[in-house]
């Protein structure tokens, strides 16, 4: 088990255990205090209080009622019994910025509608050009399957089109954009992916864990006109509580060549874009550490910067997300076992065990954290053998790496969990692909693995591997995540493996105060104690006593970061 730091009070302790305040407190003054409140702190006793002091970004105290009488302040809210609890921090998150050419499909509720959007952006663009968009999903359409390409055809014949699944593990593709990136009834599989096909041996319209094979011809749009776009997505979770994100999409493209980057970089946020970005606005955006895809080791090495780079603001994190196998959203994800009614197909790895251990290796001896995407069992257990001989050869198996596995949605056998505990390799887990992929997971899992998905109180509990949550954008709301590590229930209702069920302090622990753990900032956010940064949000009702439903279906009132209202609902 991971020791996490404890946390002292140094100042207001006993406002919140009750006793009298002390006369400094009487004559001080706060930037913020908030009064009347539920206030989870989701400190080391998990204390409940009803008043914070911020100033200058942190809070300063935390007490019951009589706090508010020992403090002025430039701003007093009454939250009337509201709940207040940390930020949630997203551990693995990509930003999804609507594009010139996108619809925005994610909100599509069925292929008809979907068809509708593509009608309407035809005519707004014009005959041949491409129209793309992210975030359809099957289960959410009255038709209950997949576009194809047919579907697609019947609304743009005249544009090409490539619309990705949410999860971007696959996507589809119309007549037009296949002809154009050269995909018919011969074109073999792709390496690490599939071309699905129809009866008559046709392409579908369906690509699974190869989109590049289609984006590739796709006309990026300019920096320029991307950034304001990824500035207002950054906006936008705050409005979910989101207070830190781990962005998964993280690359060090646009560098100096020679320094790590390349010359023609694609217009995606990098470290060097965010940085710009957040010493220009930086306190109106969620707080954010950014993975870094490997870009090979000699680039790797050209960079000069690692783990940990940056400031409370904007941070380097871990090598990540580099895919070890792929996911359920194509469905690929590399299992042990074959796929339910799919004798002899278990999914694909996406490196031989040296190559995957070559990348590791690279990584480790730069003093890298690792944060590598591993869903399936079979991908867990090549990754952790992967940690487990870089860790051991570098000699840091025993040191505070914080390495992590990304994912972790099929448990492995019980050896690879011994081989994480002994290592300390933690888990950056997504509870709400349950929710979000339960028929998927029905299609093509097994009864023991259909129950023991997305698993957490085994790992956590029996073998002791520290947990942290974030969303992977399925959906990206950390309610839905919470209601389904507390309730195990899917879309339909249904109940899978209840054994894998944590409590809601666990959960909610998790959510907020775990996952700082993975970019050693726990003694810096992710609870709401003196000294810590003011990342904090407004609840309206008591996630420790409400009904899972209101969980599940509840909006954030109030987000503040560094004691700033960022967001407030209307």
């Amino acid at each position: 088990m991971v020791k996490r730091r404890k946390v002292l009070f140094p100042v207001g302790l006993g406002l919140l255990l009750g006793a009298s305040p002390l006369p400094a407190l009487a004559r001080d003054h706060a930037d913020l205090l908030i009064c009347n409140a539920n206030v989870l702190t989701v400190d080391d006793a998990f204390s409940i209080g009803s008043s914070v002091a911020v100033r200058d970004e942190r809070i300063v105290a935390v007490g019951g009622l009589d706090l508010c009488e020992a403090y002025e302040a430039t701003r007093k809210i009454d939250l009337g019994g509201k709940t207040l609890m940390p930020g949630f921090t997203d551990t693995h998150v990509h930003p999804t910025p609507v594009a010139p050419g996108d619809i925005e499909s994610g909100a599509a509720r069925s292929i008809a509608e979907l068809q509708d959007m593509l009608r309407a952006k035809a005519r707004e663009l014009g005959p041949g050009k491409w129209i793309t968009g992210n975030g359809w999903d099957e289960a959410k359409f009255a038709e209950q399957r997949n576009p194809s390409r047919a579907d697609l055809d019947a609304a743009a014949p005249a544009n090409p089109v490539y619309l990705t699944r949410a999860g971007a593990h696959s996507g589809v593709a119309n007549s037009a954009a296949l002809r154009i990136a050269g995909i018919d009834r011969t074109t073999p599989d792709p390496a690490g992916g599939l071309i699905e096909r129809d009866a008559q041996g046709e392409p579908s319209g369906i690509i699974r864990e190869r989109n590049d094979l289609v984006r590739n011809f796709i006309p990026q749009p300019s920096w320029a006109e991307m950034r304001p776009r990824y500035i207002g997505w950054m906006r936008d979770v705050l409005a979910l509580g989101i207070t830190t994100v781990f962005n998964a999409s993280g690359t060090i493209d646009d560098e100096p060549v020679g320094e790590g980057g390349i010359a023609d970089p694609p217009p995606n946020m990098t470290f060097r874009r965010a940085r710009e970005i957040y010493a220009e606005m930086g306190d109106c955006l969620p707080r954010m550490t950014m993975y870094i895809s490997h870009p090979g080791e000699e680039r790797l090495k050209a960079f000069g910067h690692r783990t940990g780079y940056g400031d409370n603001r904007l941070r380097l994190g871990p090598i990540g997300e580099n895919l070890v196998d792929g996911g359920f959203t194509g469905p690929t994800a590399w299992l042990l076992v074959d796929y339910k009614g799919q004798p002899g197909f278990r999914g694909k790895g996406r490196f031989t065990d040296e190559e995957l251990q070559s990348l590791v290796d690279s990584a480790a001896a730069l003093g890298w954290q690792m944060g590598l995407h591993a869903i399936g069992d079979a991908a867990i257990v090549q990754t952790v053998n992967a940690y487990h001989r870089a860790l051991a050869k570098t000699g840091r198996a025993s040191s505070n790496h914080r390495w992590f596995l990304d994912h972790f949605t099929i448990m492995p056998p019980d050896a690879t969990m011994e081989i994480m505990r002994t290592d300390n390799i933690m888990i950056a887990q997504q509870p709400n692909f349950l929710y979000n992929l339960e028929a998927r997971y029905q299609q093509t899992l097994d009864e023991w693995r259909l129950a023991h998905n997305n698993s957490v109180a085994t790992p956590a509990h029996k073998f002791g591997l520290f947990v942290a949550f974030g969303s992977d954008n399925l959906p990206i709301g950390p309610l839905v995540g919470l209601y389904t590590a507390i309730t195990r229930k899917g879309q339909s209702g249904k109940v899978h493996g209840i054994e894998e069920a944590v409590s809601r302090k666990e959960a909610i622990r998790m959510y907020t105060s775990n996952g700082p753990y993975l970019s050693w900032e726990e003694g810096e956010k992710g609870t709401i104690e003196p000294g810590k940064l003011a990342d904090m949000i407004v609840l309206p009702f008591d996630p420790l006593t409400s009904a899972p439903e209101t969980i599940l279906n509840g909006q954030v009132e109030m987000t503040f970061v560094g004691g700033k209202l960022v967001y407030q609902r209307p």
